[in-house]
């Protein structure tokens, strides 16, 4: 594939909780080497999108192609699901997802969180995953906290912990749904700046996140969510700096102040 060519694409998506419509026709694009970062009041699809991309909520109408592929569908309406298992596991495994929440498995060291995934679900040579936990951990700037328990760290450690296990997967693209919104300031600046160092490397990236610094400084492209449908997009300076819609001047006004 190019160098622009789309890891992710999403066309005319729906998704809907019962009777509370979440995704309202959302149509979106990551392509290769671009973050692009979703924005938006909470309960306005953010991280509902970032799931349905990585197959964890089922959408009722609409496409998904990961690199070009699509996503085989069963079903419709409610009843819509993943029609091929295997397809959702190589998608899944080509999308490492990073919570706002860590997931760390609290019975195993950083070292073996990290490696966890790649050795059962991939079934990668053991001492070679080893080989690249490591240096995932010295990236994110905690290689010496492999042999520690998860509880022995910081949040902002968790977090980067949870960056590296993410990166161990050798994914085409990374999901960040709300990374930083659990973490202190102080710590919150550490994750970020793994965040961006990862950005600077020309990684696929797609973040859900509150913080618009980080959105601004790090995106190619900015996604501001409003009632489950696109409000406005476009480059950050754009996004930030001439916002066409007033429900998107509203936003940023309140989050700034």
């Amino acid at each position: 594939m190019s160098e622009n060519d789309p890891v992710i694409e999403i066309h005319d998506l729906h998704k809907s909780f019962g009777s509370l419509d979440v995704l309202r026709g959302v149509s979106m694009t990551a392509p290769r080497g671009h973050v692009v970062s979703l924005i938006g009041s909470s309960g306005s699809g953010k991280s509902t999108l970032l799931r349905c991309a990585n197959l964890l909520e089922h959408s009722q109408q609409g496409e998904i192609r990961f690199e070009g592929e699509p996503v085989e569908w069963r079903g419709s309406g409610l009843d819509r699901h993943p029609a091929d298992k295997a397809q959702v596991t190589r998608i899944r495994t080509n999308l490492s997802m990073v919570f706002q929440q860590f997931n760390l498995w609290a019975h195993m060291t950083v070292l073996q969180n990290v490696m966890e995934a790649p050795v059962t679900v991939m079934r990668r040579d053991p001492s070679e995953v080893e080989t690249k936990a490591r240096e995932y951990l010295d990236k994110v700037g905690i290689g010496d906290k492999c042999d520690v328990w998860p509880a022995q760290l910081s949040g902002g450690q968790q977090q980067r912990a949870a960056i590296a296990r993410a990166l161990c997967m050798e994914p085409r693209a990374l999901l960040f749904d709300e990374p930083t919104s659990a973490l202190d300031p102080e710590l919150e600046q550490e994750v970020i700046r793994v965040i961006r160092a990862l950005a600077e490397e020309g990684r696929t990236m797609i973040i859900v996140t509150h913080d618009m610094n980080l959105a601004r400084d790090v995106s190619d492209h900015v996604v501001f969510l409003h009632q489950g449908k696109i409000e406005e997009e476009g480059d950050p300076a754009s996004v930030f700096d001439t916002p066409k819609s007033d429900r998107l001047r509203q936003f940023l006004s309140a989050v700034a102040a």
